[in-house]
Order: C-alpha cells, then structure tokens, then sequence
C-alpha cells in the first residue's frame, strides 16, 4: 500500500491545534490573558487581535488590565470584548479598562462544559471532512487502477485508524478543560 497519510496527519494537527487554541480562549477560574485571544478588534476599518492593539496584563487572579497603544481606540475595544460573550464585566478608566472575571457558578460552569463540546464537535466535524476527502481521493486512485481494491480497504482501515487516534486525542483534550473548569 503505497497512498501517503502526511496531509490527512498534517490536517489532523492543524484541527488541534485551532482545538488548543479554542479552549485557551475558555475561561477557567483564574483571568489570563489568552482569554482574550479570540477578540478581535476594529482598529481602523480591518479586525485585529486584540493585543495587537494594547497591552494586557494581570491584576489579580480575576482581572485583566488592557492599555490600548492609541487612546481613541478604548471604545472599540471595550464593544469588541462586550461582543466577545466572554460573561465579563468591563469598566473604562483613565488608564484603559479593566476586565472583570466573576466567579464561576454552576449555572456558568455548565455553560463552559457545554461551550467545550461545541469547540469539540467543530473540530471533529473538520476531521470527518478531512477523513472524507482522503477517502474520496483513495476511491478516485482504485477507479483509476492505481490500486487494487482489497488495497483501497486496507487503507481505508489505515486512515480509520489515524482518525480514531486523532479523535482520542481531542477527547483528551476536552476532557482536560472540562476538569478545569470544574475546579
């Protein structure tokens, strides 16, 4: 069996690494900085990630301190993290503003579980596309002879086996951040 599995395996990575970064943009009890990742702000007519248009440190273990590199941007910044749905508060001073993180409830922790099993599905639903493509490219060399089909089987199992492995992975991954949030 000759088909090569680097491009499913190199699509398989990049889903979890999109994954990876998913979830750091998922709160858990303490404020980080990579909370705010995923926000992006209008800086000038085009979207850019938020630090890139300020700086972000920690106060506490509950709040961020955002300093916007040009004074005039603190209200875009401030709608583009009210938009972001990250359950915060935002306060603007003279300084900049100051991102609150309330504490966790059971009612915020199930929606962050449930908020992990979307970024799960997305990505697993990015995986079968990935598994669909390979195959369909494994079917096209068996019609066109480059393969017989007990090969085009035996690599069906082969690919089968990659994504059973990836899916482990990601429901590592998953069940990581879920514990997380739980504490």
């Amino acid at each position: 069996m000759t088909y090569d599995f680097s491009h499913l395996k190199q699509k398989a990575e990049d889903i979890q690494n999109h994954l990876k970064e998913e979830f750091s943009g998922i709160r858990t009890g303490r404020a980080t900085p990579a909370l705010l990742d995923s926000v992006m702000v209008d800086s000038y007519g085009s979207k850019t990630p938020i630090n890139q248009v300020a700086g972000i440190n920690m106060e506490d273990a509950r709040t961020l301190r955002i300093a916007p590199y040009d004074a005039s941007q603190v209200t875009e910044v401030e709608k583009a993290i009210t938009n972001s749905n990250l359950g915060v508060s935002v306060s603007v001073d003279a300084n900049g503003l100051r991102i609150f993180f309330p504490e966790l409830t059971e009612e915020v922790r199930e929606s962050l579980n449930k908020l992990v099993k979307e970024k799960l599905e997305a990505a697993r639903i990015s995986l079968r596309g990935e598994r669909d493509n390979t195959w369909n490219d494994i079917q096209k060399q068996e019609k066109d002879k480059e393969i017989s089909e007990d090969e085009k089987f035996g690599l069906k199992e082969d690919m089968q086996k990659i994504i059973g492995e990836e899916n482990a992975k990601m429901d590592a991954m998953s069940a990581k951040k879920e514990g997380e949030i739980a504490n």
